[in-house]
């Protein structure tokens, strides 16, 4: 079976750094897609990031273009969100999500339901 486990979360001062870590385990699909969803206090899950394993091409969210940034590295099955600039606020939990790569798309907004596999999710706090 499928099993996505994220790390790497915590409290940062704002403007800061952090890296988000999803070790996936199980996945059989010859090409798929990951993703990074974050959910805000009072606000819906966003997807903010997406990633396909055969090219590494990456997509963004407005909200985080330029200060996220999503890697995989299919040796390690490991899939990377680099947060820069951190904004104040939070906590927020951020998830990784999976699926096959011909049943996701890569157009914002993502849809969380395209997704069939998740993590348990990583709290992540900018600090002020």
């Amino acid at each position: 079976q499928v099993h996505l486990v994220e790390s790497g979360g915590g409290s940062v001062q704002a403007g800061g750094s952090l890296r988000l870590s999803c070790v996936a385990t199980g996945i059989t699909y010859s090409t798929y897609a990951m993703a990074w969803f974050r959910q805000a206090p009072g606000e819906e899950r966003e997807g903010i990031a997406t990633v396909i394993s055969t090219t590494g091409k990456a997509f963004y969210a407005d909200s985080v273009q330029g200060r996220f940034t999503i890697a995989l590295d299919n040796a390690k099955n490991t899939i990377f969100l680099q947060i820069n600039s951190l904004k104040a606020g939070g906590p927020s939990m951020y998830h990784c999500a999976g699926g096959a790569y011909s049943g996701v798309g890569r157009r914002f907004p993502l849809k969380d339901f395209e997704y069939t596999h998740w993590g348990q999710g990583t709290q992540v706090t900018g600090s002020s």
